[in-house]
């Protein structure tokens, strides 16, 4: 499992944010407690992020949830302490802008190198729906681009 780390973590950062490493620890737990239920379809590190990717699905239904619950009371975010790059910043400002879905489907595919149907496979989807999200994610991403150019 430590090989994988480093993947799902960044994996994770990039689509969760600042819970990254609480669900990545998560993700490891599951996978150890359901290690009876990997068949050997697919990779083992596409089977742990799937793992991961479906915990922060679930982890967004209870935020919103508790928003509706809390009558859309602002929440208190907290801040990455590290510093970053104007290009990280950047980068991430582009992702930011796109939905949890398309900017996973980006990260799997570009960021880490997954082919299409590995990244379908982790996200649970169809492999037309994940190449929809990666068409339309690129798209935004490089009109945003354009239009920063412009500026």
């Amino acid at each position: 499992m430590l090989r994988h780390e480093g993947r799902l973590r960044a994996f994770l950062s990039r689509a969760a944010g600042c819970d990254a490493d609480d669900l990545a620890q998560e993700a490891f737990v599951r996978a150890w407690q359901r290690a009876g239920e990997y068949r050997g379809q697919g990779s083992y590190a596409a089977w742990v992020m799937g793992i991961g990717w479906r915990l922060f699905l679930d982890q967004r239904r209870t935020a919103r949830r508790r928003e509706g619950l809390l009558g859309g009371e602002d929440s208190a975010s907290s801040t990455d302490p590290r510093p970053a790059s104007d290009a990280a910043i950047d980068a991430g400002r582009l992702l930011a802008a796109l939905s949890p879905q398309e900017r996973a489907a980006l990260i799997l595919c570009f960021g880490h190198g997954w082919s299409h149907g590995e990244a379908a496979a982790i996200m649970g989807l169809p492999l037309g729906t994940l190449k929809s999200l990666v068409l339309r994610g690129r798209a935004k991403a490089q009109k945003m681009i354009g239009e920063g150019a412009d500026a």
